[in-house]
């Protein structure tokens, strides 16, 4: 399915990429798109009066625009661009949590948090005197909402989750979580980085008050993704690094600051990965993000019925049909990092290790696990390649057991 459109896949007939939850690949329309940027309108914008600074601005400005419609935001001007969903949660935590957070208040976060979002949190509320409280997960890999019930309260100033685990796939319920929040007055900051290549948004209508992403999970280039936020939220936040076109006016006392986006985009602007991004999302939304879930699931699905089959091995996280394209499984008697090695072996690319959520890990009772991810360029042959690793994995350590009793 769209393999094609990808030229280091197209290049490579026997890779098997199975990691898109780290990072997808790009397709040839967004490479041609940022070589083009520079090509016809490269030069810095806001600052110039000439006509090819000001093309330069156009195409920033057309970037967000693009790129805010895909998450369903009708004011561009609260999507704000940063390097990634670390950038976003760290400006988040930083501007927001140093300046609200006092002793005594509470921070509720979850166990399968993504470390870009745990330790922001985490590392804020030891600076402020807060309390982080973890909210745990049920057997199956899903948040214990009864518990997240008991947790919120009239001392919660914010609650941060991920919308879908890295690790897992599980889909976690933002509506719930939104109004148990809302009701405790609490502010919601929602990690997407695992729902925006694969789902709808929505973010006008979906209720949290902030929300990262990270473009290169969407087939955009690295170094770019963003914050979406609400504007009253926005306004009310100092910004979090200062220099160039984010400065309204600087005296020799005191400076005050540029309106939204400005206001949080300091520095030179990542123009060429804003266009690229936005030729991404254009890219996706052609082929549709129900499809995409669809697709993967199918995959999923597949996969995990072919892995459940095999002796010795463990999948973690909710029903297939519950998750995104995320299978997290151990095999026993073999460290993940040596399944990992073995599948390259054979042009299979899966991730293995903690994935970002030690704290997940240490509550799997595992200290890693083995992650294939599927996309929308993944089809049966990469599960059928996965399989024939896995098989021989099996396999070679069956033997290595056997000659060492």
């Amino acid at each position: 399915m769209h393999r094609s459109d990808f030229p280091l896949l197209a290049a490579s007939p026997g890779l098997h990429y199975l990691d898109s939850a780290a990072t997808t690949q790009k397709p040839a329309v967004v490479l041609d798109a940022m070589r083009e940027f520079y090509e016809t309108s490269n030069a810095n914008p806001h600052r110039g009066a000439y006509e090819l600074s000001g093309r330069a601005t156009d195409r920033y400005q057309a970037a967000r625009e693009r790129v805010a419609r895909f998450f369903g935001l009708g004011d561009p001007d609260c999507l704000i661009f940063t390097r990634g969903t670390t950038e976003a949660l760290n400006l988040v935590a930083q501007a927001w949590g140093r300046r609200e957070l006092e002793p005594r208040d509470e921070v509720v976060i979850t166990a399968m948090d993504h470390h870009a979002n745990f330790v922001p949190w985490q590392q804020i509320a030891i600076a402020t005197g807060a309390r982080l409280r973890i909210c745990e997960l049920t057997p199956d890999g899903r948040l214990d909402m009864d518990h997240m019930r008991e947790l919120i309260g009239p001392r919660t100033r914010v609650v941060a989750f991920p919308h879908v685990s890295n690790a897992l796939g599980t889909v976690n319920p933002v509506a719930d979580i939104v109004a148990l929040a809302r009701d405790a007055g609490a502010l919601t900051v929602c990690d997407g980085a695992q729902a925006a290549p694969h789902m709808p948004v929505h973010f006008d209508t979906l209720g949290v008050d902030l929300y990262a992403f990270s473009g290169h999970k969407i087939c955009g280039p690295m170094g770019i993704g963003g914050l979406l936020g609400r504007r009253t939220v926005l306004e009310s936040l100092p910004p979090w690094q200062h220099g160039g076109d984010m400065i309204q006016v600087v005296q020799d006392e005191f400076s005050s600051w540029n309106v939204l986006p400005h206001k949080f985009e300091a520095g030179t602007p990542n123009v060429a990965d804003a266009v690229g991004l936005a030729a991404a999302v254009e890219y996706v939304d052609g082929i549709g993000l129900d499809t995409i879930l669809a697709h993967e699931r199918h995959l999923l699905a597949l996969a995990t019925d072919r892995l459940a089959a095999m002796d010795g091995l463990t999948i973690y996280g909710p029903p297939a049909a519950e998750r995104s394209g995320v299978l997290s499984f151990t095999m026993a008697d073999v460290h993940p990092h040596d399944l990992a090695t073995i599948l390259d072996a054979d042009g299979v690319c899966i991730r293995a290790g903690h994935h970002c959520a030690q704290p997940l890990m240490r509550r799997l009772h595992v200290p890693a696990t083995a992650r294939a991810s599927f996309y929308l360029y993944n089809d049966e042959s990469d599960v059928d390649a996965l399989m024939r690793g896995l098989q021989r994995a099996a396999a070679l350590f069956a033997v290595a057991g056997s000659a060492s009793d």
